[in-house]
C-alpha cells in the first residue's frame, strides 16, 4: 500500500511531470511505498481527492506551479476537510519564496522550497519515523548533479506513447534577466555528458521520439550542444523531433554547421527575444546583442529547417505601446515561424519585483498574476494588447492565413494588426470560440472596411487560405457578387510575395 503519493495537475494531458519523477527517483528505499499520480487542471478536485485517498496514504506531496495553484488549492482544501490527518507537503516554484506565498500555503503541513530531491526524502523519512519536524518551511538542499538518481526510467510506456518527454542536459542559467526565476541561479551546471547520452539512448530505444529539453540555455556550451545534436543526427528518422531553448545571440560556426544537417520537421528552437529596446534590457539586467540576435535569426531561417518560435513580452518596466510596437515590427521583419506575445506575469521571487513601486506594476491578484497596468501603460491599453496577442495566435501563428497575413501587415505590421484586432473585437465582442468560417468572414470585413484592402485582393487571398483548411461549403464572403472573378493583378501578387511573413 502506498504511504506516499506524489502528485500534480498538468496543464494538458500531453504534458508529463518531470519534477515528480525526479523526487520519486531519489526516494531510495521509500520508493517501495510511494507512487506518482498525475491529473489535469480540467479534472474536478473532488474526483482528484477520491483517487488520492485510495488506500489512505500518510503523505501527499503536490508540485505547485503558476498554472495549477488555484486548482491545487481547491483540491487541498477538500482533502483537509475529508482526511485532515494526511500530511500535505507542497513544493515547486509557486511556494518556494517565503514570505511571498499563495493562500494554499496556509493549508499545508510542510513546504519544501527550491530543489527538493534530497530534502523531500529526508522530510518523509522523519514523518514516517514519528519524528516530524516542528518547522513548517523546509529549505531545499542542493546536491551535486552526478549524485542524483535519474528520473528517466520512470517515464512509463503510456508516457512514451502519448506524452512529451522532458529532459535536461544542464540546470541553471548564468544570465540575470529579472523577469525569470532562473535569474536566481548562480550559474548553469551540466550533467555528465556520457551519462546523459546513455540515458537518451535508452529513451530512444524505448520508443521516445519527441524530446523537449528544458535547459534554459541549451547553446551555452557549444561542445556539449554539438555532441548532443550529433547523437540525435545518428538516430534521425522515424518521427524524431527535438525542442530546444536557445540564446539568440550565440551561434558559433561549429554549431551552425551541425544545425544545417537536420532535415525538415525535426528541430524547434524557442528563442527568447523579449524586447529589442536597449534601455529596458539594461533596466531588467538582460544582456543581449540585438544586432547579433537579428543576424542569427536571419541565418536560421535561411540556412536551416528549424521551426523558429520567438518570444516577446509586453508590460516590462519602462515599456510603452511605442516600444513594444518597435520590437514587434523588427521581429516580424525577421520572419520567425511563430511569435509568442507574452503578457508579463508576476513570478514570486523574481528580481523584477524590485521595480513594482517605481514603475507602478499592478498585477492581477489571481493566477496567473498577469500585469494589469504600469506607470506607462493604462489598463485599457493592456486589454487591447491582450486581445492583440490572442488574435495573433489565431491569425499570425496558426498558419491558416499564410496568404492573407502579408496583405494585413503590409509595411506597418504592429499598427495594422492592432487596427485589425480592435475591429475584430468591435465586430465579434470576443476573442474566444470564434468558429473558423466566421473568422474568415470577419477578416474579410475588417480587411476591406477597416484596412482599406481592395475587395478583389482580400477575396483572393482569403479564398486561397480557406481552401487549405478543408472546411466544407463556402464562407459568406465567397458568395458575394464578383467572387468568381476575384483575381489580383500580377503586380499585387509580386508585392504579396515580397511581403510574405514566412509561414
Amino acid at each position: 500500500m502506498p504511504q506516499i503519493r506524489l502528485t500534480t495537475l498538468n496543464a494538458r494531458y500531453i504534458h508529463s511531470a518531470f519534477g515528480l519523477r525526479y523526487l520519486y527517483a531519489n526516494l531510495g528505499e521509500l520508493q517501495n511505498v510511494s507512487e506518482i499520480l498525475e491529473f489535469g487542471i480540467q479534472d474536478r478536485p473532488i474526483d482528484i481527492v477520491e483517487k488520492l485517498l485510495q488506500h489512505r496514504p500518510k503523505i501527499i506531496g503536490f508540485g505547485v506551479y503558476i498554472w495549477n495553484v488555484a486548482e491545487i488549492g481547491s483540491t487541498v482544501a477538500l482533502l483537509k476537510q475529508i482526511a485532515p490527518e494526511i500530511v500535505v507537503i507542497l513544493g515547486g516554484p509557486e511556494v518556494s519564496h517565503p514570505p511571498d506565498l499563495p493562500p494554499i500555503a496556509e493549508l499545508a503541513d510542510y513546504i519544501v522550497t527550491g530543489v527538493g530531491e534530497i530534502s523531500f526524502r529526508a522530510l518523509c523519512e522523519q514523518i514516517l519515523n514519528g519524528e516530524a519536524p516542528d518547522e513548517k518551511i523546509i529549505t531545499g538542499v542542493e546536491s551535486p548533479l552526478e549524485s542524483l538518481a535519474s528520473p528517466y526510467p520512470y517515464y512509463n510506456d503510456e508516457d512514451v506513447r502519448n506524452r512529451i518527454v522532458y529532459v535536461e542536459a544542464s540546470r541553471g542559467c548564468p544570465f540575470k534577466c529579472e523577469f525569470c526565476l532562473s535569474a536566481l541561479d548562480v550559474t548553469a551546471k551540466p550533467f555528465t555528458l556520457d551519462r546523459f547520452l546513455d540515458e537518451m539512448d535508452v529513451l530512444y530505444r524505448r520508443g521516445v521520439r519527441h524530446f523537449k529539453f528544458i535547459d534554459r540555455t541549451f547553446n551555452l556550451k557549444i561542445a556539449a550542444s554539438v555532441a548532443i545534436l550529433e547523437f540525435f543526427l545518428e538516430r534521425m528518422g522515424d518521427g524524431l523531433f527535438l525542442h530546444f531553448e536557445v540564446i539568440p545571440d550565440h551561434l558559433p560556426d561549429r554549431l551552425k554547421q551541425t544545425l544545417e544537417k537536420f532535415p525538415p520537421a525535426t528541430l524547434q528552437f524557442e528563442v527568447g527575444v523579449q524586447t529589442f529596446d536597449p534601455v529596458i534590457q539594461r533596466l531588467i539586467s538582460r544582456r543581449q546583442d540585438n544586432e547579433k540576435t537579428k543576424e542569427n535569426l536571419r541565418w536560421l531561417k535561411a540556412n536551416t529547417h528549424a521551426h523558429i518560435h520567438a518570444d516577446l513580452i509586453f508590460g516590462l518596466p519602462g515599456d510603452t505601446l511605442a516600444n513594444f510596437a518597435a520590437s514587434f515590427d523588427q521581429l516580424v521583419a525577421l520572419q520567425p515561424h511563430e511569435i509568442q506575445l507574452g503578457i508579463l506575469k508576476r513570478l514570486r521571487g523574481a528580481p523584477l519585483n524590485r521595480h513594482n513601486e517605481a514603475y507602478r506594476l499592478r498585477y492581477n491578484p489571481e493566477p496567473p498574476y498577469n500585469i494589469l497596468s504600469t506607470r506607462d501603460i493604462g489598463f485599457n491599453e493592456m486589454q487591447r494588447i491582450n486581445r492583440f496577442a490572442r488574435y495573433w495566435d489565431m491569425i499570425g501563428n496558426s498558419g491558416r492565413f499564410a496568404e492573407a497575413l502579408p496583405l494585413i501587415l503590409a509595411d506597418a505590421p504592429f499598427e495594422r494588426f492592432l487596427r485589425l484586432s480592435d475591429a475584430l473585437y468591435e465586430l465579434s465582442g470576443s476573442t474566444w470560440k470564434i468558429a473558423l468560417r466566421r473568422l474568415f468572414d470577419l477578416l474579410y470585413r475588417v480587411m476591406t472596411e477597416f484596412l482599406a484592402i481592395p475587395t478583389v485582393e482580400a477575396k483572393h487571398v482569403l479564398e486561397a487560405d480557406y481552401q487549405k483548411t478543408g472546411e466544407k461549403g463556402l464562407a459568406s464572403f465567397m458568395k458575394t457578387e464578383g467572387y468568381e472573378t476575384s483575381k489580383p493583378s500580377r503586380q499585387n501578387q509580386a508585392n504579396k510575395r515580397q511581403q510574405a511573413f514566412g509561414h
